[in-house]
């Protein structure tokens, strides 16, 4: 038996319970959680603005020690450190065919599986693939990359999602260059990350937007060179600062509709947008065909911070060994388990960075 999250319901509160959970199977692995990071996606799941099969345990970004394994598994051994996939790529679908392996189309069949039961015999799925909020978990061996040497286990929770995300939305979807200009919507654990990667790729200005002021000296220590309390007059405090221009680059972590349209607003004539956010069917973000033609900017999507995990963890931990990225910065609390619920709260209230749930 090991203590887990479990939402029993779409819209119902998590239950801190006791789970049976099985030794691995063939081509499974166990793994000893050390620590998980409270992400904006698992309180998508909780209100349904994400969907996966319920009852689940929730978590998706998480590191710890493998126990066992099962039949047939090669990559990792008992005593190994590793950090969870979420979303590992089949390798056989049209989209990993291109490359594009944060867009496989199988990447969460994983999370429709029964992976688990409570005491009481009732089948739990693994939310994301990985169920992250648990002492310990049972995934599939692409579930799991090896963590590079040198990296703190319980901080490198934070490569699952958070890093690899802010990361991979500068250098891979916007591909800033050297010198450029970049405003980052949100200063939560992945708008932070997004700072700290618009900082290794040598952006000249970095401007942060967030509702709360006390986010400001954060967003300063991660890389912003200037900060704007978010308002009505957002897209034209960021032009007057970038001399009536525009930013190059603008990277939303939001997920709001409005948010969005000012990030847009915020860029030069020909600047880039990238939406990291996850927002809502409801949330929608409107365009007259005149703007599109004359602004000439572009607008996309950024899944998983368009990364191959198994290639970009290499990457982030050279910085993180080298000083240029600090993981224990995007840390707003460590908690334990019963404490996931409150800090759902706080992600509400636009409080802190990232939390991250100790073992």
């Amino acid at each position: 038996m090991v203590r887990a999250a479990v939402l029993p319901a779409v819209g119902s509160p998590l239950e801190i319970t006791d789970i049976e959970l099985p030794e691995p199977g063939p081509g499974q692995v166990r793994v000893r959680l050390a620590a998980a990071g409270v992400c904006h996606s698992d309180l998508s799941l909780t209100n349904g603005t994400m969907r996966v099969p319920v009852p689940a345990v929730l978590g998706h970004e998480g590191a710890g020690t493998v126990v066992a394994v099962g039949d047939g598994v090669t990559s990792v051994a008992p005593g190994a450190e590793v950090v969870l996939n979420w979303a590992p790529a089949c390798g056989s679908c049209h989209p990993c065919s291109l490359g594009e392996v944060w867009l496989c189309v199988n990447a969460l069949a994983g999370a429709a599986s029964v992976y688990a039961r409570t005491a009481d015999g009732t089948e739990l799925h693994p939310g994301l693939n990985v169920a992250a909020f648990a002492e310990e978990t049972v995934v599939a061996e692409n579930c799991v990359i090896p963590l590079p040497a040198g990296i703190p286990l319980t901080e490198a929770a934070l490569l699952g999602c958070a890093v690899l995300t802010g990361y991979g939305a500068v250098h891979h979807s916007a591909k800033v260059r050297q010198g450029e200009t970049v405003a980052v919507f949100g200063a939560g654990g992945v708008g932070l990350a997004t700072l700290q990667a618009a900082r290794i790729a040598g952006a000249g200005q970095i401007i942060a937007v967030d509702v709360s002021p006390d986010k400001e000296e954060l967003a300063r220590e991660a890389g912003a060179t200037d900060f704007v309390l978010a308002s009505d007059t957002t897209a034209k405090d960021i032009r007057r600062l970038t001399g009536g221009q525009g930013t190059d680059v603008a990277v939303e972590c939001v997920g709001r509709a409005v948010t969005i349209r000012t990030a847009w607003e915020s860029t030069r004539r020909g600047g880039r947008t990238t939406v990291v956010g996850i927002g809502g069917k409801d949330q929608q973000v409107t365009f007259n065909a005149l703007e599109i033609f004359h602004w000439g900017r572009t607008l996309a999507g950024c899944v998983y911070g368009n990364c191959d995990p198994a290639k970009d963890l290499p990457v982030l931990a050279a910085h993180i060994r080298a000083g240029r990225l600090d993981l224990a910065s995007l840390v707003s609390e460590r908690i334990p388990l019963t404490a996931i619920p409150a800090a759902f709260d706080n992600m509400l209230a636009g409080k802190g960075g990232r939390a991250l749930v100790v073992f």
